[in-house]
């Protein structure tokens, strides 16, 4: 790749492959990955802690205010800092996954992290994944992709994922009335709500290895620069 600067917006619904497909496509291109569905997770954290209800939009508006989160990258991986606090093993908890999807519908919560995250894209090529880079954060990025699956092999790949890590307390039931609920929360939010932007690539990964889904990618962003 040449040095000018390219931005890659990928979006999808939970479950998808975002996160791994992203931080491959960042790895092979030498760019950085910024995962903002992290930095919501840290939000979510920190209401958990101060028990806030993730749904009140209110306190949640005052609570963002003052926090402090930053996406550091160390040694190739990205460790999230909330309040000075390294919480990158506290953040992917079923209970802050949850959170993260209520903190993300408060206007004031997506604000502030929006600045960040385009802040950071306007100085270096990014790769970033979530529900609303292509329509929200990056209306302008150069590639935009729209990643989706079937519900169901959503719901198992994040299972097989948690059980990997060795979380016994759950089940694929659970999981999956997680990311229904999720969809729902992402798709219907009146700010910034999940879609897929009108010039955005699709890509169903249902049938698809992860190498696959990024080799159809880096065609197009081949294409592109």
């Amino acid at each position: 790749m040449n040095k000018k600067i390219i931005s890659i917006a990928i979006d999808g619904p939970a479950g998808a492959g975002k996160s791994t497909i992203a931080k491959s496509i960042s790895s092979k291109l030498g760019i950085l990955y910024l995962d903002t569905g992290a930095m919501y997770r840290a939000v979510a954290l920190k209401a958990n802690r101060e028990n806030i209800d993730t749904k009140n939009k209110d306190e949640l508006s005052k609570l963002v205010k003052s926090i402090d989160i930053k996406v550091i990258y160390s040694h190739g991986e990205q460790k999230v800092y909330l309040d000075g606090e390294d919480v990158t093993a506290h953040i992917r908890t079923p209970e802050v996954s949850l959170g993260a999807s209520n903190v993300a519908t408060v206007p004031d919560v997506r604000i502030k992290m929006v600045e960040l995250q385009r802040e950071i894209a306007s100085d270096n090529s990014v790769v970033m994944d979530g529900r609303d880079i292509g329509t929200y954060v990056l209306p302008k990025a150069d590639v935009k992709i729209f990643l989706t699956a079937d519900v169901k092999e959503r719901a198992k790949r994040r299972y097989s994922e948690q059980v990997l890590k060795g979380v016994t307390n759950i089940t694929l039931e659970a999981v999956l009335e997680d990311i229904e609920y999720r969809d729902k929360n992402d798709s219907s939010r009146e700010f910034a709500p999940l879609s897929k932007a009108s010039d955005a690539i699709e890509i169903d990964t249902t049938n698809m290895k992860i190498e696959e889904v990024v080799n159809t990618i880096l065609e197009y962003v081949n294409n592109y620069v």
